[in-house]
């Protein structure tokens, strides 16, 4: 009995295996970069520390990227378009599930929570970047650039959320709040272990299920005491 030619499987193409290890080369060589910018920072950091961290030479990483602007912007692509995207849809399914009764606290944990849950789930594929996005958060030019871009969006739709459970609360008001509560929340990514001395071992900077226990609530009180503060000052007025 012959066998079925259309049955039979096909030999893989030469270019289909180079083609995998391109792949495979450059997601070590970003795994590899972003191990090394969430430890050093953005310019503690050369091709050759990346190509050494490899096991290749830097010849090769030239090969692959234009330079370090160029790797370190491959890193962000590969991560921080997922975070934005996930945190967009966790705001919009809050909207939807609330309506008209948008609290601060709940617009805080559909924006918090699904950042601190892959901290929490994932933390080896995140840790790394949440460093360096904590990093960016604190730089201005390159860190500012980077969180510009990629996270602008996600930062408007939670001030639009704030804005429906405050409507009487003055909107550079709620952009100052905002601003406390990103910094709380690249610091809590940048895991200092800081916490860890100042409280002699009773609390973690690691322990990310209580910062998501506590983080939003907290917050929350802040923005209703900002909030507060700026109606009495219009009435002194």
């Amino acid at each position: 009995m012959s066998i079925d030619q259309t049955q039979a499987p096909k030999a893989p193409r030469a270019g289909n295996h180079k083609a995998r290890v391109r792949e495979q080369t450059i997601e070590r060589i970003l795994d590899a970069a972003e191990q090394l910018f969430a430890e050093f920072g953005y310019h503690g950091v050369t091709l050759k520390d990346v190509a050494a961290r490899v096991g290749v030479s830097s010849t090769l990483i030239h090969y692959h990227f234009a330079g370090k602007e160029s790797l370190y912007e491959a890193v962000w692509a590969r991560k921080a378009p997922i975070s934005a995207r996930n945190r967009l849809e966790a705001m919009r399914r809050y909207a939807e599930a609330v309506g008209d009764k948008v609290t601060v606290e709940g617009a805080l944990h559909a924006w918090i929570d699904t950042d601190l849950n892959v901290q929490l789930h994932d933390t080896d594929q995140w840790l790394a970047f949440g460093k360096i996005s904590a990093q960016a958060n604190s730089a201005a030019g390159w860190g500012a650039e980077k969180m510009t871009k990629y996270f602008n969006p996600v930062v408007l739709a939670l001030i639009d959320l704030l804005k429906k459970a405050m409507p009487d609360c003055d909107e550079a008001t709620i952009f100052w709040g905002y601003h406390f509560v990103s910094g709380a929340m690249t610091h809590n990514m940048a895991r200092t272990g800081r916490l860890d001395e100042l409280s002699h071992g009773l609390c973690s900077s690691n322990d990310f299920e209580s910062i998501r226990r506590h983080m939003a609530t907290f917050m929350a009180a802040g923005f209703h005491a900002i909030c507060q503060q700026g109606r009495a000052g219009d009435g002194k007025a």
